[in-house]
């Protein structure tokens, strides 16, 4: 699995942090699990400023991650996309991936990156940190974004 290896991110400290969470509807369970899992994640850190939005897909997850990003210091990006038999699956995990990286660099403003792009269901619920999955992509994403803002508050220190 991909978890594998999975540094130990510095999360201390981050309680006084403003945090926005953008998550696609598309496959709900996939999504309930990423959510929860960012929200328990958060609620551990002592971060309770939380705004919550909801995309309608994966594809609109950019756009709004950019306005969120204006407000927050940190935004978690969550969605799943699961392939199909066409190329669709190709374009949107590219737009997602770029736009969520181009939020990031034009506003500084981290993005954790929870976009699965799985090619099965089920590898998206063994990621999704429901019960039995083997991995919490949402904690991932939000440690991520948690732990980046604050190594970029502590360049302004």
């Amino acid at each position: 699995m991909s978890g594998h290896g999975a540094p130990k991110l510095n999360v201390d400290g981050a309680a006084d942090l403003s945090v926005a969470i953008v998550a696609s509807m598309w496959h709900t369970q996939v999504m309930d699990g990423l959510i929860e899992g960012a929200q328990r994640a958060l609620k551990e850190m002592g971060i309770t400023d939380v705004t919550l939005v909801r995309a309608a897909g994966s594809f609109e997850l950019p756009v709004i991650a950019a306005k969120l990003a204006a407000t927050h210091d940190a935004v978690i990006a969550l969605g799943v996309i699961i392939r199909g038999g066409t190329p669709h699956f190709e374009y949107v995990c590219s737009a997602a991936t770029d736009g969520l990286a181009r939020v990031a660099l034009d506003t500084g403003t981290p993005v954790g990156f929870g976009l699965l792009t799985c090619d099965t269901d089920e590898q998206a619920i063994d990621r999704a940190g429901l019960a039995g999955s083997r991995e919490d992509k949402g904690r991932e994403a939000a440690e991520a974004a948690v732990s980046t803002a604050l190594t970029l508050r502590s360049f302004r220190a």
